[in-house]
């Protein structure tokens, strides 16, 4: 069985062909908050440049990954800390 953050990047790689794509679970940081469980995978922070973000405003961007991430947010994941950008905007 994968963890989430390995379910995370495969979901998000078939879905957008990313070019750089980074997964951190941040869980340990959020220790007491809403939404954080002891186990932890609740908490993640997603770097993601992708040629599906050219064109796309923000909210899009970010829209677009909640929607691929549906199932894990169904299951548990509670935030996410996103970085979407399209190609063009990497230096």
């Amino acid at each position: 069985m994968t963890n989430r953050a390995e379910r995370i990047r495969s979901t998000l790689e078939a879905r957008f062909s990313p070019s750089q794509i980074e997964v951190v679970d941040d869980s340990h940081r959020h220790a007491g908050h809403a939404g954080a469980r002891p186990e932890g995978e609740t908490h993640y922070g997603v770097l993601l440049v992708s040629p599906v973000f050219s064109g796309m405003g923000r909210v899009d961007r970010s829209r677009a990954v909640h929607e691929a991430l549906a199932g894990e947010f169904s299951s548990g994941l509670h935030a996410l800390a996103l970085t979407l950008r399209a190609p063009e905007e990497v230096a």
